[in-house]
C-alpha cells in the first residue's frame, strides 16, 4: 500500500532510482518542481537559508482581524500583494453577541481601505476558493490556516500563523532553510469506493508519528496520477498538513489544464514536473490500487485502520480509544465507545461531509449516488453535508444531487468550515461523529470535557460515510456496497462571486474608516527582552504530543480572537485548566517588579541563585509552559499570542512539532527553548527556571545556554538550547515581539 524509503533516490525519465553518476543531490535537488518554484520566490544569497516572497494571502474570519490589526500598528498602508479574506470560520454568529458579523464588517471597511479581496458568509470556504480564484501554477501562496495545500493546482501553500503574513503585508520576507524534498512516487488506481481521505489517511498513518516528512515538502510524481481527477487530488493534497510536512508540490497534467480551463482561468496553467535529472532525500511510494476504505480513530488522522481491520476488532479498538481519553481527560468524563457494538455491528451517530477537503463536488457527487433510492433512517444517526462553495452547491443542484440528497434525509447546509473545529453539528455527549473533515483531535467536534461533556471524531472518506449513511449508521466501508459511481464533468460559475466578492486589490481607498466593534481591541503592551528572565512553570504536559487545539481551544472560542485579553481566559482551559490563573499572577508581579517594588514570591526565588537585590531590576518575571513535542495542528497564532498575553515568556520542549508553532512563538516574543536530547526534566508546576544572561545570548547567537531550576528539594543546573535564530529572529525576541520589531524599524 505505502512504502518509506529512507535514503534518497534520483528520478530519471519519470522512474526512480538509488543511484545516478554525474548529478549530486544538492544539483539534482534544484531539478526538483518544488526548488523550481522555491528558488523562484527566493530573494536569499544563501543556498542554505530561502527568503521568500509569496504572490498572493488568504486568511478567513478566526484570523484576518489580528493580522489587520497588527500590520497596522506596525504601519501599514496598503496590501502590496493580492489578499482574500473568506468568511467561514465564525459564520454561525450564534456565540458573544453582534462580535462575528462585528468582524464580517471589520474584514469588508479593511478590504475597502487596504485594497483587499472580502468574500463575505457562506460564500465559499477559505481553500475553495483559493483554489478557485487565487491558485496558479508556479506560484506561491501564504495562508493564516494550516490547511493551506493547493500543490494538485501546481501552487506551493503554506500555512502560517498571523504573523508571518503580516510580515508580507509589510514587504518582509518569509525565513526557511532550505528544505529537503520527499518524492511520493504514485502508482496504480484506486478501487471502486475509496476516495481522496482514504489515501490520505493512510499517507498520515505511514508518515506522522515517525516524522518522516516533518518540515520536508512533499512531491508527488508518477504514472499513477493520472488516473486521478483534480478533485481527487485536492481532497488527498489538503491533508498533507496532518503529515506535518511544510508543503506539498504535484506534476501538473491535462486534468490541472482542464481545471483552470473550467474556472475561467486558462492562463493560470502551466506544466510542471521535474527537470533532467531530480533528487529526492526520501521517497514514499504509493500505489493506488492497494488502498483500502479508512478510518481514523480518535484523537489524531493517524490512529488510523482499514475499516475492514477495525470490524473485526472493533472491542479492542475502541477500549484503547477509551484509555486514551481517560489518559487525557482523567475522571472529568467517562468515554464509552464500546457499547457502540451491538451483535457485531458497529454503529455511529453521525456522519458529515464539510470543508475544504469533504465539501468537494465529486465527494458530494459520490454522496449522493450512494444514498439515491436509500435513505439516513428516522433513529439516532443523522446526515449533513456542506459543498465547499455557492458555485459548486448550484451545480449539484443543477445535475440533480442535491434533490437525491435531499430525498434520502440527508440535511443539506451552506459552506462552512464550522464541523471542522467545533462549531457545527455537534453531537450529543458520548456521540461518535464520522466525518469528512480534515482533524478529530479532542474538541474538534465541540465537547466540552471541563463540563463533563465528551463526545468524538473519527474519520472517514464522503463515499463511507454515505455508506454508512445508507446503512442506518452501521459503520460500513464503501467497497463493500454497489453503487453508480459515474463521474460528472463539474461547470464553474463565478457569477455569484461577480456580484457578490469585494475585490479591490490595486484600488485602495485610504480615507475608508475601519468598523470596530467593541469586541475588536488592540494589542497589549509586551516588552523588551530583559538581560535575564526568571520563569515560573506554570503548566507541566508530559503527553508525547501537545496540539494547538489544546493550548487554545477552537470552536467558540474563535468569537473572541478579534479580543487578545478575552481570548487568553481560554488558554490551556480544556487541557491545564488552573494555567490562566497562575500566569496572572505571576504577570501581576512582574508589573510590580517594573514599577521597582520587589514581590517576595521573585525575590526568595533570586535569593537561590544570586544578589535579589541586584537581580531584580533587570529579570523579568513571566510564567512557562512545558510539553514534550508542542504545537501539532492548526497554524493559529493564538497559541502562543495568549501566552504571551498571560506574560508567558518562554516555551521549553524537547522539541516542536511544527515549524510555524516554533514560528509563532518567536513573533510573539516566546523563547522558543529546547532541552538537549536524554535530558530529563523531572520538574513541576510551581518550580523556577532561572536563565542568566539570556539576552545577550539571544544577540550573540550563543545557542547553548547554562541555567538553574530552582525547585522545590533545591537548585539544579539545566542546559537549554535555542537554535538556528534568523538575524531578524534575534531582533524579534530582543525587542519582544513583531510588533515592537517593526515599531522599532520605524522609529529608525
Amino acid at each position: 500500500m505505502i512504502e518509506l524509503y529512507e535514503k534518497g533516490v534520483y528520478l530519471v525519465d519519470g522512474e526512480p532510482r538509488k543511484q545516478y553518476e554525474g548529478v549530486t543531490p544538492e544539483q539534482g535537488r534544484e531539478n526538483t518542481i518544488a526548488y523550481q518554484i522555491l528558488r523562484a520566490h527566493n530573494c536569499s544569497q544563501d543556498e542554505k537559508k530561502m527568503k521568500i516572497h509569496f504572490d498572493c494571502l488568504m486568511s478567513h474570519d478566526i484570523t484576518y482581524v489580528g493580522i489587520i490589526q497588527t500590520a497596522r500598528a506596525s504601519g501599514l498602508k496598503q496590501f502590496p500583494i493580492p489578499y482574500a479574506m473568506t468568511n467561514c470560520h465564525n459564520s454561525l454568529c450564534a456565540v458573544g453577541g453582534t462580535i462575528n458579523e462585528d468582524d464580517h464588517v471589520f474584514g469588508l471597511s479593511a478590504a475597502q481601505k487596504y485594497g483587499g479581496i472580502y468574500v463575505p458568509v457562506n460564500q465559499s470556504v477559505i481553500h475553495s476558493y483559493a483554489r478557485e480564484a487565487m491558485a496558479a501554477c508556479g506560484n506561491m501562496i501564504l495562508g493564516s490556516d494550516s490547511h493551506t495545500r493547493y500543490g494538485a493546482l501546481g501552487t506551493m501553500g503554506v500555512g502560517e500563523g498571523g504573523p508571518e503574513l503580516v510580515k508580507q503585508l509589510l514587504k518582509n520576507t518569509w525565513d526557511v532553510n532550505s528544505p529537503e524534498v520527499v518524492l511520493v512516487y504514485v502508482t496504480g488506481k484506486p478501487k471502486k469506493g475509496v476516495g481522496p481521505h482514504d489515501v490520505a489517511l493512510a499517507l498520515v498513518k505511514a508518515t506522522f508519528a515517525n516524522g518522516f516528512v516533518k518540515n520536508k515538502v512533499m512531491e508527488f510524481v508518477g504514472p499513477g496520477i493520472a488516473s486521478l481527477p483534480y478533485d481527487f487530488r485536492n481532497g488527498i493534497d489538503v491533508m498533507t498538513t496532518e503529515t506535518t510536512c511544510l508543503s506539498s508540490i504535484w506534476e501538473t497534467d491535462d486534468e490541472i489544464e482542464k481545471y483552470y480551463r473550467i474556472h475561467g482561468r486558462p492562463e493560470a496553467f502551466e506544466r510542471l514536473a521535474p527537470k533532467g535529472v531530480a533528487y529526492y532525500d526520501s521517497m514514499i511510494e504509493l500505489d493506488l490500487s492497494k488502498i483500502e476504505s479508512m478510518i481514523a480513530l480518535p484523537f489524531h488522522p493517524s490512529n488510523a485502520y482499514t475499516i475492514h481491520e477495525f470490524l473485526e476488532n472493533p472491542i479492542e479498538i475502541l477500549k484503547s480509544v477509551e484509555a486514551d481519553a481517560e489518559k487525557k481527560f482523567g475522571s472529568k468524563v467517562h468515554l464509552k465507545l464500546t457499547d457502540k457494538v451491538v451483535d457485531g455491528k458497529v454503529y455511529a451517530d453521525q456522519g458529515v461531509i464539510a470543508g475544504c477537503s469533504g465539501g468537494l463536488f465529486d465527494n458530494c457527487v459520490a454522496a449522493a449516488q450512494i444514498m439515491d433510492g436509500h435513505d439516513v433512517g428516522d433513529g439516532y444517526f443523522g446526515f449533513s453535508v456542506y459543498p465547499t462553495s455557492v458555485p459548486t452547491s448550484l451545480e449539484l443542484t443543477r445535475i440533480g444531487m442535491t434533490e437525491k440528497l435531499l430525498e434520502s434525509g440527508t440535511i443539506i447546509k451552506q459552506s462552512f468550515c464550522g464541523p471542522c473545529f467545533g462549531a457545527g453539528d455537534v453531537p450529543a455527549n458520548n456521540g461518535l461523529s464520522l466525518r469528512h473533515t480534515t482533524r478529530n483531535f479532542p474538541n474538534r467536534e465541540g465537547s466540552k470535557p471541563g463540563e463533563g461533556q465528551i463526545s468524538t471524531v473519527a474519520l472517514m472518506d464522503a463515499r463511507s460515510i454515505a455508506a454508512t449513511a445508507r446503512n442506518h449508521g452501521v459503520i460500513t466501508a464503501a467497497t463493500d456496497i454497489d453503487f453508480d459511481d459515474t463521474h460528472y464533468e463539474y461547470h464553474f460559475d463565478k457569477s455569484v462571486y461577480d456580484r457578490r466578492v469585494y475585490n479591490g486589490f490595486g484600488n485602495p481607498h485610504p480615507e475608508v474608516e475601519l468598523k470596530l466593534g467593541p469586541n475588536i481591541t488592540d494589542w497589549p503592551a509586551m516588552y523588551a527582552l530583559t538581560d535575564n528572565v526568571l520563569l515560573e512553570l506554570d503548566a507541566v504536559i508530559r503527553d508525547p504530543v501537545t496540539t494547538t487545539d489544546e493550548l487554545i481551544p477552537s470552536g467558540e472560542t474563535s468569537s473572541y480572537r478579534s479580543n487578545p485579553l478575552r481570548l487568553a481566559e481560554f488558554a490551556l482551559s480544556r487541557r491545564v485548566p488552573e494555567y490562566v490563573g497562575l500566569s496572572k499572577q505571576v504577570m501581576a508581579m512582574d508589573f510590580e517588579r517594573r514599577d521597582g517594588k520587589k514581590p517576595e514570591r521573585i525575590m526568595k526565588a533570586l535569593e537561590q541563585v544570586g544578589n535579589a537585590d541586584e537581580l531584580i531590576g533587570n529579570t523579568g518575571f513571566g510564567s512557562c509552559v512545558f510539553a514534550n513535542k508542542p504545537g501539532d495542528g492548526s497554524a493559529r497564532e493564538q497559541a502562543a499570542s495568549c501566552q504571551r498575553v498571560l506574560g508567558g515568556f518562554a516555551n521549553i520542549c524537547y522539541e516542536y512539532a511544527t515549524k510555524r508553532y516554533r514560528s509563532n512563538c518567536i513573533n510573539w516574543g516566546i523563547l522558543p527553548f529546547t532541552l538537549p536530547e536524554g535530558a530529563e526534566f523531572p520538574y513541576e508546576s510551581g518550580d523556577f527556571v532561572f536563565v542568566p544572561g539570556v539576552r545577550e545570548a539571544v544577540a550573540n547567537g550563543v545557542e547553548t545556554i547554562p541555567a538553574k531550576v530552582i525547585a522545590k528539594d533545591g537548585v539544579h543546573d539545566i542546559t537549554l538550547n535555542i537554535k538556528g535564530l534568523t538575524p531578524d529572529e534575534k531582533e524579534i525576541l530582543l525587542e519582544g515581539n513583531l510588533m515592537n520589531y517593526y515599531k522599532a524599524h520605524m522609529q529608525d
